[in-house]
């Protein structure tokens, strides 16, 4: 058994202007839809991923800096450098 073709025939199609349009007020032919996810991915192995390590370390840097930051300034405040 063969398949029905995704697009209808031009030659039987009605209100199908010769350029392939379709006439004022007349609803174009339906097609094959050919939208939606390709192929699906795996999931990972493992549920910690290079992607998760590089921005755990990442926010680590930035929340180190900020707390250094926030203990030199404190330091300043109180007079300890002077």
């Amino acid at each position: 058994m063969t398949a029905i073709p995704p697009d209808p025939e031009p030659a039987q199609t009605p209100d199908l202007e010769p350029g392939g349009g379709v006439t004022p007020g007349a609803t174009p032919p339906d097609s094959d839809q050919m939208s939606g996810v390709g192929a699906v991915e795996d999931p990972p192995r493992h549920s910690i991923t290079a992607g998760k390590i590089t921005m755990i370390v990442a926010v680590a840097l930035f929340a180190l800096a900020f707390v250094a930051t926030a203990i030199l300034m404190i330091l300043k405040m109180t007079g300890v450098f002077d």
